[in-house]
């Protein structure tokens, strides 16, 4: 990595480096998808290799895989773990209860099945990932591809009776070609503005014929951690009800995590 890193990216790293915390020695951990989720990655990595962390990695996408085992993690699938003891991912949006919307990155589905198979789950995000109502954000629900477009407008007829703003909804694309998960299927993107009741949406919507999976995770996240540019982080937990505010020090350098490779 090079050049000194933006705002953005330092409260990304230092929401994962805080969260790093949490994770003890002989953990399974999950591991999430997304830039927030590549910084985790890179410091569980810095963590073996420097202080001889060891714990086992279950990805939730192909590209963490890959990251992970770049970096000395060692690797393993859900079915091998059975259980984790924590998982760590990043979100798209979350609300004051931490409720989520999470798949811009086309993982939802892994990333649900992963978060719901572990004692907790934390959230690492910047700032700006923080809303009042949640909505801003596009929802994506992962789809088959058979009928994907009869799918599509049953999602749309549905829509129609639920406490939304917005009602349209698009294929998710990857150049000219529809996206494709690492299950095969497809994403549609739900452009709802607000979420009035986002409970009764997520029960609605995997109530349609077609889809596998919808983004909002509801009930799953126990810790959020929120990174700022300047190196500030806050640790909001919903079980206890607290807020705690930390800093992480840290030397904005070239050198920065160079050994791991990029």
């Amino acid at each position: 990595m090079s050049g000194h890193l933006s705002p953005i990216d330092t409260a990304k790293f230092v929401a994962a480096k805080r969260a790093c915390d949490y994770v003890e020695d002989g953990m399974r951990v999950g591991l999430g998808t997304g830039s927030t989720a590549a910084w985790l990655v890179r410091c569980l990595g810095e963590m073996i290799q420097k202080d001889g962390l060891r714990i086992t990695g279950v990805p939730t996408s192909t590209r963490t895989a890959e990251l992970a085992r770049q970096v000395g993690i060692t690797v393993t699938s859900l079915d091998e773990a059975r259980w984790l003891d924590l998982t760590i991912d990043g979100a798209d949006e979350f609300d004051a209860e931490l409720n989520l919307v999470k798949g811009g990155g086309g993982a939802l589905l892994q990333e649900k099945i992963v978060a719901t198979a572990s004692d907790r789950m934390i959230v690492i995000a910047d700032k700006s990932k923080q809303v009042e109502t949640l909505g801003a954000f596009p929802l994506p629900i992962e789809v088959v591809p058979f009928g994907w477009q009869t799918t599509k407008a049953l999602v749309e007829e549905s829509l129609s009776s639920l406490d939304v703003l917005g009602d349209s909804t698009s294929l998710r694309l990857n150049g000219d070609m529809p996206f494709v998960t690492d299950e095969g299927n497809h994403i549609l993107d739900l452009h709802l503005k607000r979420i009035g009741n986002a409970r009764q949406l997520a029960l609605v919507i995997n109530q349609i014929p077609g889809v596998v999976e919808n983004g909002l995770f509801i009930d799953i996240c126990d810790i959020v951690v929120i990174g700022h540019g300047n190196g500030k982080v806050e640790v909001k937990d919903i079980n206890t009800g607290t807020t705690q505010e930390d800093r992480i020090e840290f030397v904005d350098s070239d050198n920065l995590f160079s050994d791991l490779g990029d």
